[in-house]
């Protein structure tokens, strides 16, 4: 299969699903960040280290977001490989 075959067969997104699905992964990149920012910030009373601490949290879900949009984006689209 090339990969015009697999750009054919896959269905395509309409604007609506890209909003909603993008809002999602947004939603899971921003959320733990302020998450940690904010119950560090409040159990050890310090600004700064909640606020390295909401960074990396942050750069840790950005790595997954990758793919977590892989399968929400492109996965569920493709029909499953057929073993043999």
């Amino acid at each position: 299969m090339t990969s015009d075959d697999k750009k054919a067969a896959r269905p395509r997104l309409t604007t609506r699903e890209i909003v909603k699905k993008g809002s999602i992964i947004g939603a899971i990149v921003t959320v733990p960040s302020l998450v940690v920012f904010f119950a560090v910030w409040v159990v050890l009373d310090d600004m700064m280290i909640g606020a390295v601490s909401g960074v990396i949290t942050h750069f840790v879900a950005m790595g997954f977001s990758l793919k977590i949009s892989k399968r929400l984006l492109i996965g569920s689209g493709e029909p499953s490989p057929s073993g043999p």
